[in-house]
């Protein structure tokens, strides 16, 4: 896996996650909208330029911890999260 540094970019209603990939110009990107507790996860976008390095994954990894960490819950909407979810039961409780 490529060295990656995922950042949050919280607007309130809606928001980021950003992978960014060392020597790499290109962004990874998880959107997703925002009611009250839960986040409906919409799409998960890599560049062609970082993908096949585990990028989508780490990007949804940091949704899900954030969601354990904070309250709330997922509505996988993205075909790549609600794929992760299925992958993972151990996130069935955090699935709105």
């Amino acid at each position: 896996m490529a060295d990656v540094t995922i950042t949050h970019h919280d607007q309130g209603t809606c928001g980021e996650y950003h992978a960014h990939v060392a020597g790499a110009a290109a962004i990874g990107r998880l959107t997703y909208q925002r009611s009250g507790d839960v986040v409906v996860a919409d799409h998960t976008l890599v560049p062609a330029e970082i993908g096949g390095r585990g990028v989508a994954g780490e990007l949804v990894r940091a949704l899900v911890a954030d969601a354990r960490a904070k309250g709330f819950r997922i509505v996988p909407q993205c075909s790549y999260v609600e794929a992760a979810f299925r992958r993972h039961p151990e996130w069935a409780d955090l699935r709105a």
